[in-house]
């Protein structure tokens, strides 16, 4: 059934309201409600479904405009469920404003599955799963509407604004849930735009990232050109070959590059071909698309330098999902014991995304010969049908049996979930001002119940969530220590983040041990200071309470000591992963009290190799501000 996009009522302040628009009587709909601000895009309005589309009119006809939206419908079409319909803006002509530099030319603003339209959160998270951007968010908060008024909108550029109920409503709402405001003789042209000659509006050089994101092909130069990398970027390879053809390996020089040979850019684009063919056959849109693109672009680039590249340039969920599929693709290329196959893939279910992953380890060998090559492949294909059978395949395997669990725990009557927060020394409450760990309350407990459930299940001890609820009861007091090990190079701010997570007497810092005996910067001590540190920490656990491990513990060996302590005591264990462009690392060092000598940095970076999901019972990935900006394990959050 295809159903017209209600007509939005004018705000009481709305300047460019005319005699045949609708008029907001009142605002009881919004008052006391939080609502999102959105700009106003000078656009048609446009309906997808899941067979087919339209404009405001539901008998809106063929216009040269429309083609493109079609071809997008055309690709995003298929994961929109039946039943649903996806309202946006077409903005591929010009109307009565030109934009210069647009995400893409179609933006979502509002899902609706039957008559019930979303809440914002999931509109959100579910445009971007098919590829579509949202409009940009001028505010947020409890309806303020001295607030509103005050929202600056430069008349030149911009249409006006959009306020809606962050909750979701039913159609029959709508006039009291949503409104706008539209500048003053909105309309500046003397031509009707469907009458005139189709002028497009611009894009900007993101927008090649959301095309990629909604299902189109890769186009490698622009992809390069969007993600701000380049040539002879140090720590990456684009498939054998940098932009300007010359290829780049994890251990060149900065500002460096060796030359490839002519066919270097063909191999990228023959790459990027054939993993977009194997995406397009999995049915993957939004960022596990892009990612996985990207994963077999720099397919041979350092995990630990390529996260924190592009976690500058496209945000910190997106380049650690990039980094752990180049870190874990090739092992599909190796033999694997078919008796522990399943449980190996349910265990890489749980750290990537199990489609995207085969397809990343079968485009990387695009175009290769060679015996090493064949049996490469022999081994994707055999793991891949044996994820097809164990129904790993598909998009967030695990999730029915995460909100299984979740729903087992979170129900009236059902298991306690403990107490949340950070802890102190002893298991008491942690420093005034100690920073929230993600999720809502009792998600230490949660998320425990969590790992202890993922393993169990890889393990083929449990297959329901009632049979993990069973399991978990031991960990559900929340009676056991937690234990944070920062992870990162010099620089990163590990020690600023430590402190804000317990006081200093749970903090573990091998520098301050180090200076104990006389200098931070001395490294002749380092294996006694090691084993006072890991004292320390097993004391600290043997209390029961929360301790931070303050050291770089750049890769799996240095972290498998402390993880030792960590099982000795039961700890619930979190990584907290640092993820900070090696520029600013250089800039942090060098501005220190006691700053790392340059070589020294550059071989930390050059052994950094970040945790993939489940080698600790969760991970956190900080940015550059020192905030959680991901995790990896949450019962409350969500994976791909």
């Amino acid at each position: 059934m295809r159903v017209p996009y209600p007509r939005t009522p004018h705000l009481p302040w709305s300047p460019g309201v005319s005699p045949d628009d609708v008029r907001a009587g009142g605002l009881p709909g919004l008052e006391g409600r939080e609502v999102v601000v959105t700009e106003k895009l000078d656009g048609e309005n446009t309906t997808l479904y899941a067979d087919g589309l339209h404009a405001r009119s539901l008998d809106s006809g063929h216009h040269p405009s429309r083609a493109w939206v079609k071809a997008l419908h055309g690709r995003i079409s298929r994961s929109i469920p039946p039943g649903w319909r996806v309202c946006g803006e077409n903005l591929y002509a010009r109307h009565s404003i030109g934009y210069a530099d647009l995400e893409s030319w179609f933006y979502a603003f509002s899902v609706w599955a039957g008559d019930h339209c979303l809440d914002w959160d999931r509109t959100v998270r579910f445009a971007r799963g098919l590829g579509l951007p949202v409009p940009r968010v001028l505010w947020r908060g409890v309806f303020d509407e001295r607030t509103l008024r005050a929202l600056r909108v430069d008349p030149a550029r911009q249409e006006g604004y959009v306020v809606r109920t962050v909750e979701g409503f039913r159609l029959e709402e709508f006039a009291h849930r949503v409104a706008k405001w539209v500048r003053a003789g909105h309309v500046r042209t003397d031509q009707h735009w469907m009458s005139a000659p189709v002028v497009e509006n611009g894009l900007s050089p993101a927008a090649v990232l959301w095309q990629v994101r909604s299902g189109a092909c890769a186009d490698v130069p622009s992809l390069l050109a969007a993600l701000d990398l380049p040539p002879g970027e140090p720590g990456l390879l684009l498939a054998g070959a940098s932009a300007a053809g010359g290829a780049v390996t994890p251990d060149a020089a900065p500002g460096t590059s060796v030359p490839a040979p002519p066919e270097a850019a063909d191999r990228a684009e023959a790459v990027a071909a054939e993993v977009c063919a194997r995406l397009d056959l999995l049915g993957r849109t939004g960022d596990a698309r892009l990612a996985g693109v990207l994963a077999a672009l720099f397919h041979g680039a350092h995990p630990g330098r390529l996260a924190s590249r592009l976690a500058a340039s496209s945000g910190v969920p997106l380049a650690r999902r990039t980094a752990d599929l180049v870190g874990l693709h090739a092992g599909l290329h190796r033999p694997f014991p078919d008796e522990a196959r399943r449980a190996g893939l349910v265990r890489l279910a749980a750290a990537a995304d199990l489609g995207v992953l085969h397809a990343v380890a079968a485009a990387v060998l695009a175009g290769r010969d060679g015996r090493d090559a064949a049996e490469a492949r022999e081994q994707v294909a055999w793991s891949e049908l044996h994820a097809e059978e164990a129904g790993l395949l598909g998009e967030a395997p695990l999730e029915p049996l995460r909100a299984d669990l979740r729903r087992a725990l979170e129900a009236p009557g059902g298991p306690c979930r403990g107490t949340a927060g950070p802890r102190g020394p002893g298991g008491g409450p942690g420093p005034a001002g100690a920073r929230t760990v993600p999720g809502g309350p009792g998600s230490d407990v949660a998320d425990r119940c969590w790992a202890e459930t993922r393993e169990a299940y890889a393990s083929g001890r449990v297959t329901t969530a009632q049979e993990a609820v069973a399991l978990t009861w031991r960990w559900r007091s929340g009676g056991f220590p937690r234990l944070v090990v920062m992870v990162g190079p010099s620089g990163s701010g590990k020690s600023t983040f430590a402190r804000s997570l317990a006081g200093g007497d749970a903090v573990v810092s091998l520098d301050e041990l180090r200076r104990a005996r006389g200098s931070r910067s001395d490294q002749r001590a380092n294996p006694e200071v090691l084993r006072e540190g890991l004292r320390r920490l097993d004391a600290l656990l043997a209390g029961g309470g929360t301790a931070v491990w303050d050291a770089t513990a750049l890769n799996r060996h240095q972290r498998s000591l402390v993880q030792a302590v960590a099982r000795r005591r039961d700890a619930l264990t979190t990584h907290a992963v640092m993820l900070v462009p090696e520029d600013m690392l250089a800039r942090r060092n060098a501005a220190r009290a006691h700053p790392v000598p340059p070589g020294v940095l550059a071989a930390q970076l050059r052994r950094f190799s970040p945790p993939h999901p489940g080698e600790a019972h969760r991970t956190w990935y900080i940015g550059t501000e020192g905030d959680v900006r991901d995790v990896a394990g949450s019962l409350d959050g969500e994976e791909w």
